[in-house]
Protein backbone atom coordinates (compact mmCIF):
# COMPACT_ATOMS: atom_id res chain seq x y z
CA UNK A 1 0.00 0.00 0.00
CA UNK A 2 2.54 2.24 0.98
CA UNK A 3 4.23 1.71 -2.06
CA UNK A 4 1.53 2.41 -4.02
CA UNK A 5 1.07 5.58 -2.46
CA UNK A 6 4.98 6.40 -2.83
CA UNK A 7 4.88 5.43 -6.79
CA UNK A 8 3.06 8.09 -8.34
CA UNK A 9 4.31 10.95 -6.05
CA UNK A 10 8.25 9.72 -7.37
CA UNK A 11 7.11 9.94 -10.49
CA UNK A 12 5.42 13.54 -10.30
CA UNK A 13 8.11 14.66 -8.43
CA UNK A 14 10.01 16.29 -11.41
CA UNK A 15 6.81 17.38 -13.59
CA UNK A 16 5.48 19.04 -10.08
CA UNK A 17 8.94 20.73 -9.46
CA UNK A 18 8.89 21.97 -13.59
CA UNK A 19 5.39 23.11 -12.78
CA UNK A 20 6.77 25.40 -9.95
CA UNK A 21 8.88 26.68 -12.01
CA UNK A 22 6.49 27.67 -14.39
CA UNK A 23 4.49 29.08 -11.55
CA UNK A 24 7.12 31.12 -10.40
CA UNK A 25 8.00 32.71 -13.69
CA UNK A 26 4.51 33.64 -14.09
CA UNK A 27 4.01 35.20 -10.31
CA UNK A 28 7.40 36.81 -11.53
CA UNK A 29 6.41 38.30 -14.15
CA UNK A 30 3.02 39.51 -12.72
CA UNK A 31 4.51 40.89 -9.98
CA UNK A 32 6.49 42.99 -13.08
CA UNK A 33 3.25 43.26 -14.24
CA UNK A 34 1.44 44.73 -11.05
CA UNK A 35 4.68 47.02 -10.54
CA UNK A 36 4.03 48.69 -14.02
CA UNK A 37 -0.10 48.74 -13.40
CA UNK A 38 -1.39 51.77 -14.03
CA UNK A 39 -3.08 53.69 -10.93
CA UNK A 40 -6.00 55.99 -11.01
CA UNK A 41 -4.61 59.56 -11.42
CA UNK A 42 -6.61 60.92 -8.48
CA UNK A 43 -4.31 58.75 -6.29
CA UNK A 44 -1.09 59.52 -8.53
CA UNK A 45 -1.57 63.38 -7.87
CA UNK A 46 -2.54 63.71 -5.02
CA UNK A 47 -0.74 66.53 -2.93
CA UNK A 48 2.40 64.68 -1.56
CA UNK A 49 2.46 67.32 0.89
CA UNK A 50 1.22 70.32 2.50
CA UNK A 51 2.25 73.37 0.00
CA UNK A 52 0.84 71.02 -2.86
CA UNK A 53 -2.59 71.42 -1.64
CA UNK A 54 -4.53 73.82 -3.80
CA UNK A 55 -7.44 76.97 -2.50
CA UNK A 56 -7.07 76.43 1.13
CA UNK A 57 -4.88 79.07 2.25
CA UNK A 58 -5.61 79.62 5.56
CA UNK A 59 -5.47 75.80 6.29
CA UNK A 60 -2.30 75.09 4.68
CA UNK A 61 -0.90 78.48 6.96
CA UNK A 62 -2.53 77.06 10.53
CA UNK A 63 -1.07 73.13 9.81
CA UNK A 64 2.44 74.76 8.49
CA UNK A 65 2.83 76.32 11.84
CA UNK A 66 1.74 73.01 13.59
CA UNK A 67 4.38 71.10 11.73
CA UNK A 68 6.96 74.12 12.38
CA UNK A 69 6.14 73.54 16.23
CA UNK A 70 5.28 69.98 15.77
CA UNK A 71 1.77 70.41 17.92
CA UNK A 72 -1.52 70.04 16.21
CA UNK A 73 -5.03 70.82 17.75
CA UNK A 74 -7.87 68.31 17.57
CA UNK A 75 -9.07 69.13 13.60
CA UNK A 76 -12.23 69.25 11.53
CA UNK A 77 -12.16 69.49 8.21
CA UNK A 78 -15.94 70.04 6.43
CA UNK A 79 -16.66 71.06 3.03
CA UNK A 80 -17.49 69.91 -0.17
CA UNK A 81 -16.36 66.90 -2.11
CA UNK A 82 -13.14 66.94 -3.92
CA UNK A 83 -11.96 69.56 -2.38
CA UNK A 84 -8.86 68.74 -0.58
CA UNK A 85 -9.66 67.51 2.50
CA UNK A 86 -8.46 63.84 3.44
CA UNK A 87 -5.42 64.74 0.78
CA UNK A 88 -4.53 67.64 3.20
CA UNK A 89 -4.33 65.56 6.80
CA UNK A 90 -2.42 62.95 5.06
CA UNK A 91 0.12 65.22 3.20
CA UNK A 92 0.37 66.40 7.04
CA UNK A 93 0.83 63.34 8.32
CA UNK A 94 3.70 61.90 6.13
CA UNK A 95 5.39 65.92 6.67
CA UNK A 96 5.05 65.21 10.79
CA UNK A 97 6.19 61.90 10.74
CA UNK A 98 8.13 60.87 7.62
CA UNK A 99 7.33 57.30 5.40
CA UNK A 100 8.92 54.93 7.95
CA UNK A 101 6.60 56.29 11.36
CA UNK A 102 3.52 57.29 9.11
CA UNK A 103 1.93 53.52 9.17
CA UNK A 104 2.52 53.07 13.35
CA UNK A 105 1.28 56.24 14.27
CA UNK A 106 -1.56 57.51 11.99
CA UNK A 107 -4.85 55.20 11.96
CA UNK A 108 -7.75 56.13 9.16
CA UNK A 109 -10.96 54.66 8.98
CA UNK A 110 -12.70 55.33 6.31
CA UNK A 111 -17.12 54.77 6.10
CA UNK A 112 -16.21 52.32 4.43
CA UNK A 113 -15.30 50.26 7.59
CA UNK A 114 -17.59 49.65 10.54
CA UNK A 115 -17.75 52.94 12.77
CA UNK A 116 -20.49 51.87 15.29
CA UNK A 117 -20.41 52.51 18.99
CA UNK A 118 -18.09 49.31 19.93
CA UNK A 119 -15.55 50.13 17.31
CA UNK A 120 -14.64 53.44 18.68
CA UNK A 121 -14.90 51.33 21.86
CA UNK A 122 -12.29 48.72 21.05
CA UNK A 123 -10.29 50.10 18.21
CA UNK A 124 -9.79 53.74 18.10
CA UNK A 125 -9.74 53.55 22.11
CA UNK A 126 -7.05 50.53 21.53
CA UNK A 127 -4.79 52.91 19.42
CA UNK A 128 -5.49 55.93 21.27
CA UNK A 129 -3.97 54.54 24.72
CA UNK A 130 -0.78 53.11 22.68
CA UNK A 131 2.62 55.03 24.09
CA UNK A 132 3.61 57.22 20.50
CA UNK A 133 7.65 55.87 20.30
CA UNK A 134 10.30 55.20 17.42
CA UNK A 135 12.32 58.72 16.29
CA UNK A 136 12.89 59.56 12.11
CA UNK A 137 15.72 58.57 10.62
CA UNK A 138 16.39 61.74 8.87
CA UNK A 139 16.74 63.60 12.77
CA UNK A 140 13.31 65.41 11.81
CA UNK A 141 11.73 66.83 15.08
CA UNK A 142 9.02 63.62 15.43
CA UNK A 143 5.74 64.68 17.69
CA UNK A 144 4.95 62.67 20.41
CA UNK A 145 1.42 62.14 19.61
CA UNK A 146 -0.20 59.61 16.99
CA UNK A 147 -3.48 60.72 14.80
CA UNK A 148 -7.02 58.97 14.20
CA UNK A 149 -8.21 60.32 10.95
CA UNK A 150 -12.52 59.61 11.10
CA UNK A 151 -13.01 60.05 7.50
CA UNK A 152 -16.40 60.89 6.73
CA UNK A 153 -17.30 61.32 10.10
CA UNK A 154 -20.98 62.49 9.55
CA UNK A 155 -21.99 58.73 8.77
CA UNK A 156 -21.33 58.12 12.19
CA UNK A 157 -24.14 57.14 14.42
CA UNK A 158 -25.03 59.23 17.46
CA UNK A 159 -23.80 56.90 19.57
CA UNK A 160 -20.39 56.46 18.39
CA UNK A 161 -20.09 59.71 18.06
CA UNK A 162 -21.01 60.64 21.68
CA UNK A 163 -18.81 57.64 22.80
CA UNK A 164 -15.40 59.76 20.94
CA UNK A 165 -16.21 62.84 23.40
CA UNK A 166 -14.25 60.92 26.84
CA UNK A 167 -11.43 59.55 24.33
CA UNK A 168 -11.00 62.86 23.36
CA UNK A 169 -10.35 63.96 26.38
CA UNK A 170 -8.67 60.91 28.06
CA UNK A 171 -5.97 60.70 25.27
CA UNK A 172 -5.40 63.88 24.41
CA UNK A 173 -1.82 63.74 25.56
CA UNK A 174 -0.76 60.78 23.30
CA UNK A 175 -3.30 61.20 20.03
CA UNK A 176 -5.14 64.09 18.24
CA UNK A 177 -8.30 63.74 16.52
CA UNK A 178 -8.87 64.83 12.84
CA UNK A 179 -12.56 64.67 11.37
CA UNK A 180 -13.89 65.23 8.32
CA UNK A 181 -17.41 65.50 6.79
CA UNK A 182 -19.09 67.26 4.31
CA UNK A 183 -22.22 68.23 6.38
CA UNK A 184 -20.82 69.96 9.76
CA UNK A 185 -24.77 69.92 11.34
CA UNK A 186 -24.57 65.98 11.80
CA UNK A 187 -21.59 66.39 13.78
CA UNK A 188 -22.50 66.69 17.43
CA UNK A 189 -22.33 69.64 19.46
CA UNK A 190 -20.20 68.35 21.88
CA UNK A 191 -17.31 67.11 19.36
CA UNK A 192 -17.44 70.26 17.35
CA UNK A 193 -16.19 72.30 20.62
CA UNK A 194 -13.33 69.88 20.90
CA UNK A 195 -11.80 70.60 17.43
CA UNK A 196 -10.68 73.33 15.48
CA UNK A 197 -12.90 73.91 12.60
CA UNK A 198 -11.40 74.87 9.30
CA UNK A 199 -14.03 74.96 6.06
CA UNK A 200 -12.91 73.93 2.47
CA UNK A 201 -14.03 75.65 -0.09
CA UNK A 202 -15.16 74.36 -3.46
CA UNK A 203 -11.87 75.40 -5.59
CA UNK A 204 -11.96 78.10 -8.33
CA UNK A 205 -12.37 77.60 -11.71
CA UNK A 206 -8.75 79.22 -12.41
CA UNK A 207 -7.28 76.87 -10.54
CA UNK A 208 -9.05 73.32 -11.60
CA UNK A 209 -8.33 74.25 -14.85
CA UNK A 210 -4.33 74.66 -13.98
CA UNK A 211 -4.65 71.36 -11.71
CA UNK A 212 -6.08 69.71 -15.27
CA UNK A 213 -3.62 71.35 -17.58
CA UNK A 214 -0.78 69.96 -15.56
CA UNK A 215 -2.49 66.32 -15.14
CA UNK A 216 -2.91 66.84 -19.41
CA UNK A 217 0.74 67.62 -19.64
CA UNK A 218 2.21 65.16 -17.97
CA UNK A 219 -0.24 62.38 -19.44
CA UNK A 220 0.48 63.72 -22.69
CA UNK A 221 -3.59 64.21 -23.31
CA UNK A 222 -4.70 66.31 -26.29
CA UNK A 223 -7.43 68.67 -25.16
CA UNK A 224 -8.91 71.44 -26.16
CA UNK A 225 -9.85 74.39 -23.90
CA UNK A 226 -13.28 74.56 -24.69
CA UNK A 227 -13.45 70.78 -23.10
CA UNK A 228 -11.05 71.98 -19.76
CA UNK A 229 -13.66 74.89 -19.27
CA UNK A 230 -16.37 72.37 -19.82
CA UNK A 231 -14.70 69.60 -17.56
CA UNK A 232 -14.27 72.30 -14.55
CA UNK A 233 -18.45 73.60 -15.12
CA UNK A 234 -19.80 70.08 -14.85
CA UNK A 235 -17.87 68.70 -11.62
CA UNK A 236 -18.69 71.42 -9.77
CA UNK A 237 -15.60 72.42 -7.91
CA UNK A 238 -14.95 68.56 -6.87
CA UNK A 239 -11.56 68.50 -8.69
CA UNK A 240 -11.54 64.47 -8.01
CA UNK A 241 -14.42 64.33 -10.44
CA UNK A 242 -12.71 66.47 -13.29
CA UNK A 243 -9.86 64.37 -12.75
CA UNK A 244 -11.63 60.62 -12.84
CA UNK A 245 -13.45 62.46 -16.13
CA UNK A 246 -10.30 63.39 -17.31
CA UNK A 247 -8.87 60.02 -17.21
CA UNK A 248 -12.44 58.15 -18.33
CA UNK A 249 -12.03 60.50 -21.81
CA UNK A 250 -8.05 59.38 -22.56
CA UNK A 251 -9.28 55.93 -21.77
CA UNK A 252 -11.58 56.61 -24.54
CA UNK A 253 -10.13 58.61 -27.05
CA UNK A 254 -7.01 56.21 -26.78
CA UNK A 255 -4.65 59.57 -28.03
CA UNK A 256 -6.82 61.74 -30.03
CA UNK A 257 -7.94 65.02 -29.24
CA UNK A 258 -10.71 65.45 -26.15
CA UNK A 259 -13.57 67.73 -27.34
CA UNK A 260 -16.56 69.06 -25.43
CA UNK A 261 -18.79 66.68 -26.65
CA UNK A 262 -16.60 63.48 -25.46
CA UNK A 263 -16.64 65.07 -22.08
CA UNK A 264 -20.62 65.50 -22.09
CA UNK A 265 -20.88 62.08 -23.34
CA UNK A 266 -18.16 60.52 -20.07
CA UNK A 267 -20.23 62.94 -17.35
CA UNK A 268 -23.68 62.35 -18.06
CA UNK A 269 -24.55 65.31 -19.18
CA UNK A 270 -27.38 66.02 -20.60
CA UNK A 271 -26.85 67.86 -23.65
CA UNK A 272 -28.51 71.34 -24.31
CA UNK A 273 -30.29 71.00 -27.13
CA UNK A 274 -32.22 68.29 -25.52
CA UNK A 275 -33.25 70.37 -22.42
CA UNK A 276 -33.83 73.45 -24.85
CA UNK A 277 -36.10 71.13 -27.16
CA UNK A 278 -38.01 70.09 -24.18
CA UNK A 279 -38.89 73.72 -22.82
CA UNK A 280 -39.86 74.63 -26.50
CA UNK A 281 -42.32 71.34 -26.83
CA UNK A 282 -43.70 72.61 -22.91
CA UNK A 283 -43.87 76.02 -24.59
CA UNK A 284 -45.82 74.51 -27.95
CA UNK A 285 -48.55 73.21 -25.17
CA UNK A 286 -49.11 69.46 -27.63
CA UNK A 287 -49.32 66.77 -24.54
CA UNK A 288 -48.65 64.47 -27.16
CA UNK A 289 -45.53 65.57 -28.12
CA UNK A 290 -44.27 65.82 -24.70
CA UNK A 291 -45.22 62.25 -23.83
CA UNK A 292 -42.92 61.18 -26.73
CA UNK A 293 -40.01 63.24 -25.94
CA UNK A 294 -40.55 61.99 -21.85
CA UNK A 295 -40.53 58.38 -23.24
CA UNK A 296 -37.40 59.04 -25.81
CA UNK A 297 -35.47 60.33 -23.02
CA UNK A 298 -35.74 57.50 -20.79
CA UNK A 299 -35.23 55.34 -23.41
CA UNK A 300 -32.51 57.36 -24.06
CA UNK A 301 -31.22 56.29 -20.42
CA UNK A 302 -30.56 60.07 -18.96
CA UNK A 303 -30.84 59.92 -15.39
CA UNK A 304 -34.14 62.46 -14.35
CA UNK A 305 -32.52 63.41 -11.57
CA UNK A 306 -29.54 64.85 -13.73
CA UNK A 307 -32.13 66.67 -16.02
CA UNK A 308 -33.92 68.31 -12.78
CA UNK A 309 -30.71 69.67 -11.83
CA UNK A 310 -29.73 70.79 -15.56
CA UNK A 311 -33.49 72.44 -15.66
CA UNK A 312 -33.39 74.34 -12.19
CA UNK A 313 -30.12 76.16 -13.98
CA UNK A 314 -31.55 76.95 -16.85
CA UNK A 315 -34.92 77.83 -15.91
CA UNK A 316 -33.57 80.20 -13.26
CA UNK A 317 -31.03 82.23 -15.31
CA UNK A 318 -33.42 82.39 -17.95
CA UNK A 319 -34.81 86.06 -18.62
CA UNK A 320 -38.09 84.52 -20.64
CA UNK A 321 -40.11 83.79 -17.61
CA UNK A 322 -41.60 85.75 -15.28
CA UNK A 323 -40.43 85.26 -11.16
CA UNK A 324 -43.78 83.65 -10.53
CA UNK A 325 -43.29 81.26 -13.50
CA UNK A 326 -40.32 80.46 -12.02
CA UNK A 327 -41.06 80.25 -8.61
CA UNK A 328 -44.16 77.73 -9.23
CA UNK A 329 -41.38 75.64 -11.76
CA UNK A 330 -38.36 75.52 -8.96
CA UNK A 331 -41.16 74.31 -6.44
CA UNK A 332 -42.06 71.87 -8.68
CA UNK A 333 -38.19 70.53 -9.16
CA UNK A 334 -37.47 70.92 -5.60
CA UNK A 335 -40.92 68.27 -5.00
CA UNK A 336 -39.61 65.79 -7.57
CA UNK A 337 -35.98 65.80 -6.56
CA UNK A 338 -37.28 64.52 -3.42
CA UNK A 339 -39.63 61.86 -4.98
CA UNK A 340 -36.35 60.57 -7.20
CA UNK A 341 -34.55 60.64 -4.05
CA UNK A 342 -37.45 58.39 -2.69
CA UNK A 343 -37.62 56.02 -4.93
CA UNK A 344 -40.09 57.03 -7.16
CA UNK A 345 -40.91 56.06 -10.46
CA UNK A 346 -38.82 58.58 -13.37
CA UNK A 347 -41.06 58.42 -16.01
CA UNK A 348 -44.46 59.52 -14.22
CA UNK A 349 -42.24 62.37 -12.35
CA UNK A 350 -40.75 63.90 -15.57
CA UNK A 351 -44.04 63.53 -17.01
CA UNK A 352 -45.52 65.11 -14.24
CA UNK A 353 -42.85 68.43 -14.11
CA UNK A 354 -43.38 68.91 -18.10
CA UNK A 355 -46.93 68.95 -17.11
CA UNK A 356 -46.70 71.59 -14.76
CA UNK A 357 -43.84 73.38 -16.88
CA UNK A 358 -46.66 73.49 -19.56
CA UNK A 359 -49.20 75.09 -17.59
CA UNK A 360 -47.04 77.69 -16.87
CA UNK A 361 -45.35 78.45 -20.03
CA UNK A 362 -48.61 78.56 -22.04
CA UNK A 363 -51.28 80.39 -19.29
CA UNK A 364 -50.32 83.60 -20.51
CA UNK A 365 -50.29 82.93 -24.25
Amino acid sequence: MQAFLKGPSSISTKPLAAKERGAAGAAGSSGEGKRLKPIPWVEKYRPKNVDEVAFQDEVVAVLKKSLEGADLPNLLFYGPPGTGKTSTILAAARELYGPELFRQRVLELNASDERGIQVIREKVKAFAQLTASGSRSDGKICPPFKIVILDEADSMTSAAQAALRRTMEKESKTTRFCLICNYISRIIEPLTSRCSKFRFKPLSDKIQQQRLLDVSEKEHVKISSEAVSYLVKVSEGDLRKAITFLQSATRLMGGKEITEKIVTEIAGVIPKETTDELLSVCQSGSFEKLETLAKNLINEGYAVAQLVNQLHDTVVESEDYSDKQKSVIVEKLAEVDKCLADGADEYLQLVSLCALVMQQLTQNT
